[in-house]
């Protein structure tokens, strides 16, 4: 995306709601698609929902296939037929293989747009095909080989084509073992691949074999700086979604629940400290050191929260090693929790002389910071496989 492009969608996400509808008015009209497709869903909606189907229609005219179907799946249905409605055959059918998958697949986010060519063909007729076409699409890379049928066979690179003779045949160069990603592969796993095998583009196929598209890295990079997101404002009960500067009602209703929820469990430490209260008022020191364990566990929590949601969002979590991870957080609890328990024992038996105490709160920071660690990581599992 152009510079001045990015800055215009920063700048509309970063503006109050006043100054946003006027930001937007300035923007020229050939540029609203492309920025339209980099805003978030919420601030998206905002400007989408104050124009016209025909000005919408006319913002989406030349969006890529994939970037056009990230967008139209937001869209009222009238709108969305008569955006297709006002394409040629070839884009429509484009764009339509994009809106059969989910958003959050291979086939959702590919890029249709595909420079195939044939096995049986020379690298010389290849080389005067591409000279034809002047351009290729960005982040090509390869190009994928096919059949008469769209059929994938596989790929020869850019750099072995320009280097072969030209007399060779794209059959003896071609790379058959490249990788190929399946329509439905979810998001994550795409992200993973790319990462581990270095891509910068792959093929993507439906379960027949057949070519539909392919994706780029910058797809991926999408897909990684919105896990990042995910990760973060989950920690705080966010969806990386919402605006900045959404209206006040909305804003309160998110966050309701999960203050709401931290209020519940506030209440019920509450009333566990509640039941010792005669113990309390008796013996000073205790009400002192009584914050230091919640404190302790807490800062626990968030350190193991912060692990398994990066193990989460990279792939590193599953059914093969939760038992192992559960362990290793059991075992690394128990640890700091004896060290601690002595070092507070130590401070309560040396400054307020009083060894009972002393033994008491350091029984609660050793329970405190072998639960906390376990608590949040099934709680932040839970909520992960329930938003999924």
């Amino acid at each position: 995306m152009p510079c001045i492009l990015l800055k215009s969608h920063t700048f509309l996400e970063s503006s109050p709601l006043s100054q946003r509808k006027v930001a937007w008015e300035l923007i020229k009209r050939e540029n609203e698609g492309a920025v339209l497709v980099e805003l978030n869903d919420e601030v998206r909606s905002q400007l989408t929902e104050s124009m016209d189907t025909e000005d919408l229609v006319e913002a989406l005219k030349d969006l890529d296939a994939d970037d056009m179907a990230d967008f139209l799946q937001g869209l009222p249905d009238t709108v969305i037929k008569e955006t297709l409605a006002g394409m040629g055959r070839q884009e429509r059918e484009r764009v339509e293989a994009v809106l059969g998958y989910d958003e959050d697949t291979a086939g959702g986010m590919m890029d249709t747009e595909v420079v195939t060519i044939r096995s049986d063909v020379t690298v010389e007729v290849v080389l005067r095909y591409l000279r034809m076409k002047k351009e290729l699409p960005s982040n090509t890379d390869h190009l994928a080989v096919v059949d008469s049928y769209d059929n994938y066979f596989g790929v020869v690179s850019l750099s072995r084509l320009v280097t072969s003779k030209s007399d060779s045949s794209i059959l003896d160069i071609m790379n058959h073992d490249y990788p190929v990603i399946p329509a439905e592969m979810t998001s994550q796993k795409v992200a993973t691949l790319f990462e581990h095998r270095d891509l910068i583009s792959a093929p993507v196929v439906n379960d027949n074999g057949k070519l539909l598209g392919r994706l780029t890295i910058d797809d991926v990079v999408d897909v990684i700086r919105d896990e990042a997101e995910h990760s973060i404002k989950s920690m705080a009960g966010l969806n990386e979604e919402d605006d900045l500067f959404a209206p006040i009602l909305p804003s309160v209703k998110r966050r309701a629940l999960w203050l709401g929820t931290n209020l519940v469990t506030a209440f019920m430490a509450a009333a566990v400290i509640s039941q010792f209260t005669d113990t309390i008022e008796s013996a000073v020191a205790l009400a002192v050191l009584m914050g230091v364990v919640p404190s302790m566990g807490g800062i626990a929590g968030s350190q193991t929260l912060t692990m398994v949601i990066r193990g989460l969002a990279l792939g590193q979590i599953g059914k093969s090693n939760t038992h192992s991870l559960l362990k290793k957080e059991l075992l690394l609890g128990f640890i700091n929790g004896i060290i601690w328990a002595l070092v507070v024992f130590v401070i309560s038996a040396v400054a307020l002389k009083d060894i009972e105490i002393g033994i008491f709160i350091a029984i609660a920071m050793l329970l405190n910071l072998l639960a906390a660690p376990l608590i949040r990581c099934f709680a932040t599992a839970i909520i992960t496989k329930a938003e999924d």
